[in-house]
C-alpha cells in the first residue's frame, strides 16, 4: 500500500474497529506499510478521541460504541470518509453568492466548507460549531464575517448548544443553510444523532430561502434516533459519486437538486 495521510490511515482504523471490534498493531503495520510505532501514535490519538482502548499489542472498540444509533465524536467524525466530505464541500462553496448569509451546523461534513469559500465574495457565516469557528480563524479569510450561536459547550462535539443558542438563532433568516444529518431514508426522512443539536438546525432548516443536504454514500438507507426533517425540505443535496443512484431517487418526488461531486 502506498504512502498515506494519518487521517487516512485512521479512518481506516475506525472502519475495522467497526466490523471487528479490535484490531492489532503488527497486523496494522503490515497492512498499511508502515511502523508499530506510527500505529501506536494512530492509535493513542484515537484513544483520546473516546473511540477505543489500547490494549497490550492493539486496541478495542469501547463499549457501547458499536450501539445502533451512537455516534463518534466530531473530531472522529471528520476522519472517517474524509476525501468525500472534502470533495462535497468543495462542490457546496461553487453554490455561494457574494452577499450571502448562510448558517453551517455542527456535523462532520460541513466543518471544511470554509477553506474553500472563494476569496472574491463576501458571506456572513452563522454557526453554533466551534470548529468551524477555528476553522476561520485558522484561514484568516478577509471576505467571510462568522456568528458564533452562543450556548451550552457539548465538549464532545465542540458545539454550543441549548436554549441560548435556539433563542439566538432565532434572530436570523440565512440564505442558505447548508447542514449534513445522521441518516437519509424516504419514510423516516432526515434523521440525526444528537438531541442536544436538533432545535437549531429544524429552526434554520425552516428560516433558510434555500437548504442545502450535505450527505456523504454512507447516510443514504440509515435512520438516526432523532428526526430532523422531511425530504421535501430539501431543496438540493450534494453528495459524492459513491452514492447509489436508486437511493437518490427518494428525492425525484419533490424534483430536489441533485449534486454528486466528483
Amino acid at each position: 500500500m502506498s504512502t498515506m495521510f494519518s487521517i487516512e490511515r485512521q479512518a481506516l482504523i475506525l472502519e475495522l474497529l467497526d466490523e471487528f471490534g479490535k484490531v492489532d498493531v503488527k497486523e496494522l503495520a503490515a497492512k498499511f506499510s508502515t511502523s508499530n510505532e506510527t500505529i501506536r501514535r494512530d492509535l493513542r490519538e484515537l484513544e483520546g478521541s473516546g473511540i477505543l482502548k489500547r490494549t497490550h499489542g492493539g486496541a478495542v472498540i469501547i463499549p457501547g460504541n458499536r450501539s445502533e444509533g451512537y455516534e463518534y465524536p466530531l473530531l472522529a467524525r471528520g476522519i472517517q470518509r474524509f476525501e468525500e466530505k472534502q470533495i462535497i464541500c468543495r462542490t457546496a462553496a461553487t453554490l455561494l453568492e457574494d452577499g450571502d448569509t448562510i448558517f453551517l451546523d455542527n456535523s462532520s461534513t460541513t466543518m471544511s466548507l470554509i477553506r474553500f469559500v472563494p476569496p472574491d465574495i463576501k458571506i456572513t457565516v452563522v454557526t453554533n460549531s466551534i470548529k468551524i469557528m477555528l476553522e476561520a480563524s485558522k484561514f484568516n479569510k478577509q471576505n467571510i464575517v462568522v456568528i458564533g450561536i452562543g450556548g451550552v459547550l457539548n465538549q464532545k462535539n465542540y458545539s454550543l448548544t441549548g436554549m441560548f443558542s435556539l433563542d439566538f438563532a432565532k434572530n436570523f433568516f440565512p440564505d442558505k443553510a447548508f447542514m449534513s444529518c445522521r441518516g437519509v431514508d424516504e419514510k423516516s426522512g432526515m434523521t440525526d444523532a444528537s438531541i442536544l443539536e436538533i432545535e437549531v438546525k429544524r429552526l434554520m432548516l425552516t428560516r433558510s430561502k434555500q437548504f442545502i443536504l450535505l450527505a456523504d454514500y454512507s447516510k443514504f438507507g440509515l435512520i438516526g434516533p432523532v428526526f430532523m426533517g422531511d425530504l421535501s425540505d430539501v431543496d438540493c443535496v450534494i453528495t459524492d459519486s459513491k452514492a447509489d443512484p436508486d437511493k437518490l431517487r427518494i428525492f425525484d418526488l419533490n424534483q430536489t437538486r441533485i449534486l454528486q461531486a466528483t
